[in-house]
């Protein structure tokens, strides 16, 4: 049996986040949390340790306190075999500044390289939901003996003039020009009216991207990205090939979620990401065990439902409490209590919120910590929640930070709190 090779794996986490405003206002965008029970970074994580690859550095920076907890407190991997997942910030090894761009990062940290002696590095950003198996990828990465393979998704060409856009050479996996945001994007050999999208996840060969971080950290005029300079140099160099990810297959996938990646980079793409979760047979499948997302969850009963509450195309997780309400096609996080007479639409709520007597909350992203007044509407007048301080997204979500303070619709007493 042929030795597998040796593989670290790089999560580039130090994302900020604006457009995720105010979601990211305490945190670093790979924290936020999805799906109910999950954190962004959990994806990439466990798409790499079911893959695998269980040598895994988190590079941070960015309000990393509760990303650097969450990490800690739940990725704890076996040290009898050598397996690992830690944080790392900043050293400041190279002088007294800050990572300048994802490539800075990596080459700030090259102690982490030389101290793993690895052939190959999968560097995977923090905050796409999706699953992957990235040995597949590694495996292709090796056979045609590419400098750097860059992960591909297929999309429309009327679509494609957000992204970092693939043009490929007329076998489709060499890179023949890495474009950023293109008026005209190209089309794809086998599906003109596709290109390929970059999803920011790499396969490096080792020696190569040493070279090239040290080639990019010696050019003033760098940004010192990884897709905006690493990758374009290689491309230059002809070291560079495509993956295409609608060639991989991770077991337990349903034909509806195969090849399902979202970048949940604004506050509109985030909600439709959650709204993928939640139907009958949902866009994105959370429910495959075949291929876990796995975190840490907190220790409380069952959710429960009370005085004939209704809740349908939802997800509710531990310790909520919904009495005599009704909620539909939302995700409610742990310890979410929604009383009697209120009415849930299209919402995201966090954990530890409370919900008042008839509130109304249609298409509503609540952050932790939260206290709705009886009689509350949120998400049905656009103008007014503006008015009231909140965050409307260009798709119409409105969105409240951790903790925020709704002022009382009805009268200034503590909202009533369903029994348990």
């Amino acid at each position: 049996m042929a030795k597998a090779p040796r593989v670290l794996g790089i999560v580039l986490a130090g994302g900020e986040g604006k457009r995720l405003m105010p979601l990211t206002a305490d945190r670093a965008k790979p924290a936020v949390p999805f799906g109910g029970s999950y954190r962004l970074i959990d994806f990439v994580l466990s798409n790499l340790v079911n893959a695998g690859y269980r040598n895994l550095c988190v590079l941070t920076q960015y309000k990393s306190h509760s990303l650097d907890r969450h990490v800690t407190l739940t990725w704890r991997m076996s040290t009898f075999l050598g397996n690992y997942v830690t944080c790392v910030p900043a050293q400041q090894r190279l002088g007294p500044q800050w990572y300048q761009g994802s490539a800075d990062a990596i080459y700030q940290s090259m102690n982490l390289i030389n101290d793993a002696d690895p052939e190959y590095i999968v560097v995977f950003g923090a905050d796409h939901v999706y699953r992957m198996d990235a040995s597949q990828m590694v495996a292709a990465h090796i056979e045609r003996g590419n400098g750097v393979t860059v992960a591909g998704i297929r999309v429309p060409r009327v679509e494609a003039t957000e992204f970092g856009v693939i043009k490929t050479a007329a076998d489709g996996h060499l890179i023949e020009e890495f474009l950023e945001k293109p008026a005209d994007p190209p089309g794809l050999p086998d599906s003109p009216d596709e290109t390929f999208a970059s999803m920011g996840n790499y396969v490096f060969t080792r020696d190569v991207l040493v070279e090239a971080l040290r080639k990019d950290a010696a050019n003033p005029a760098s940004r010192h990205d990884m897709g905006g300079d690493i990758v374009p140099m290689l491309v230059a160099e002809g070291k560079a090939g495509v993956y295409d990810f609608q060639e991989n297959d991770v077991p337990g996938a349903l034909d509806r979620d195969r090849s399902y990646w979202r970048d949940v980079g604004s506050l509109d793409s985030y909600h439709e990401a959650h709204m993928d979760l939640v139907s009958i047979q949902p866009v994105f499948n959370l429910y495959n065990n075949e291929w876990p997302i796995f975190t840490s969850h907190p220790q409380l009963p069952g959710a429960k439902f009370t005085d004939d509450a209704t809740v349908g195309e939802s997800i509710v997780c531990q310790g909520s409490i919904v009495s005599g309400a009704h909620v539909d096609h939302s995700v409610l996080g742990s310890n979410v209590v929604v009383n009697a007479g209120s009415d849930l639409q299209n919402c995201v709520i966090m954990d530890n919120c409370k919900i008042g007597r008839d509130v109304v909350l249609k298409n509503v992203i609540l952050d932790k910590n939260i206290v709705v007044p009886d009689g509350t509407e949120i998400g049905v007048d656009p103008d007014y929640d503006r008015q009231r301080g909140f965050t409307v997204s260009k798709g119409g979500v409105t969105v409240l930070g951790k903790g925020q303070v709704i002022p009382s619709a009805v009268a200034p007493a503590a909202t009533e709190v369903a029994e348990a």
